[in-house]
C-alpha cells in the first residue's frame, strides 16, 4: 500500500506542472485578438503556438501526476493540495514578468503553505465504495451540466471580468468531475485491469470533459487576468471534487473535535490565501498586458 507521504509528493508535482502549464498557457492567449474569445479563431491561434503546445505538454504532466495521486490517495486528500499550483505559480510568472516577488506575495504563500502542512498532517481520509449508484450519478451529470452550460451561454454574452469568473465557474466545475472521473478510472486500472478500463464509458467521457474543460480554460485566460480566473478555478475545482467524492464514491475523512476545528480552518487559510494571490498576481498580470499594448499600438485591452 502507497503510503500518504508518496501521495502528498505526487500531489504536489502535479500542482508544480500545472502551474508552469497555467502561467505559459495564459501567456499564450496574450497573442489571441481580443473579439476572438470562445471561437475557433482562438483555438486556431493557439494551436499554432510552440509556446501554448509548451504549457499544454505541462498541464499534462501535472495531470499524469494528479492521476498517479488519486490512483493511490483519495480525493478528499489530493485535491486540496492542488491549490498550491498557484503558489508555484507565484515566482515563475514574476520571472517571465522580470519582477520582484512583493513582501504581501510571500507573506501569503507562506500563509498558504502552512494552511498545506496543517492539513496534510492531519487529514486522515478513508477510501470509499467506487460503485456509484445510477440514480446519484445521473443526478449529479444532469446538475453539473447545467451549470456548465448555464455559465458558457451567460459568458459568451457578456466581456471583461464577468466573463473570465463565469467561464473559470464552468472550468471549477468541469476540472472537479473529470478529477472525480480520473480516481474513479485509476481505482478501475489498478482492481480491475486495462481492459475493464478499456471496456468501460467512464475514460471515453472523461476524455472528451477534460477537452472541453481545457477550450473553456483557455477562454477564461484570455477573457481577462490570473486574478479573476485561476483563484476560482483553484478553490472551485477542490470543493466539487470533494464534494462528488463523498457523495457519488463514498469518500469520507475520519477527524473530529479540534482536529475538525484546525482542519475546516486551514481549507479557509488555503481559499483566503489562493484568492489573494491571485489577485496580485492580477494587478501585475494587468501591468505587463498594459506594458505591451504600448510597445505594439495596434493591439486592443480586453
Amino acid at each position: 500500500m502507497v503510503g500518504q507521504g508518496l501521495v502528498v509528493l505526487l500531489a504536489l508535482l502535479a500542482a508544480l506542472f500545472l502551474a508552469i502549464g497555467i502561467v505559459v498557457r495564459q501567456r499564450a492567449t496574450m497573442n489571441v485578438p481580443p473579439e476572438h474569445g470562445v471561437s475557433t479563431t482562438m483555438v486556431a491561434t493557439l494551436l499554432r503556438s510552440k509556446l501554448w503546445w509548451a504549457g499544454t505538454a505541462a498541464a499534462v504532466l501535472g495531470f499524469a501526476f494528479q492521476a498517479l495521486a488519486l490512483a493511490y490517495g483519495s480525493l478528499l486528500l489530493v485535491q486540496p493540495i492542488l491549490v498550491s499550483a498557484l503558489l508555484f505559480a507565484l515566482p515563475m510568472s514574476a520571472r517571465l514578468a522580470k519582477r520582484k516577488v512583493t513582501r504581501g506575495e510571500w507573506l501569503w504563500a507562506v500563509l498558504l503553505t502552512a494552511a498545506l502542512a496543517v492539513f496534510v498532517l492531519l487529514a486522515k481520509t478513508r477510501p470509499g465504495d467506487y460503485e456509484a449508484s445510477v440514480p446519484t450519478t445521473a443526478l449529479t451529470a444532469v446538475i453539473c451540466t447545467a451549470a456548465v452550460l448555464a455559465c458558457v451561454i451567460v459568458a459568451v454574452r457578456t466581456a471583461g471580468w464577468k466573463r473570465a469568473v463565469l467561464l473559470a465557474v464552468a472550468v471549477g466545475v468541469l476540472f472537479g468531475v473529470v478529477a472525480m472521473l480520473t480516481k474513479l478510472v485509476m481505482h478501475l486500472l489498478t482492481h480491475d485491469g486495462l481492459r475493464t478500463v478499456l471496456t468501460t464509458p467512464v475514460v471515453y467521457l472523461l476524455v472528451v470533459l477534460g477537452i472541453i474543460a481545457v477550450l473553456l480554460q483557455q477562454s477564461a485566460f484570455h477573457a481577462g487576468s490570473l486574478q479573476t480566473s485561476v483563484p476560482t478555478m483553484l478553490v472551485l475545482e477542490p470543493v466539487i471534487a470533494v464534494a462528488l467524492g463523498a457523495v457519488v464514491l463514498g469518500e469520507h475523512m475520519t477527524v473530529n473535535g479540534l482536529k475538525a476545528v484546525a482542519i475546516t480552518v486551514a481549507i479557509t487559510a488555503m481559499a483566503a490565501a489562493t484568492i489573494a494571490l491571485g489577485r496580485e498576481e492580477g494587478a501585475l498580470e494587468e501591468e505587463l498586458e498594459a506594458a505591451m499594448a504600448t510597445r505594439n499600438p495596434t493591439a486592443r485591452p480586453r
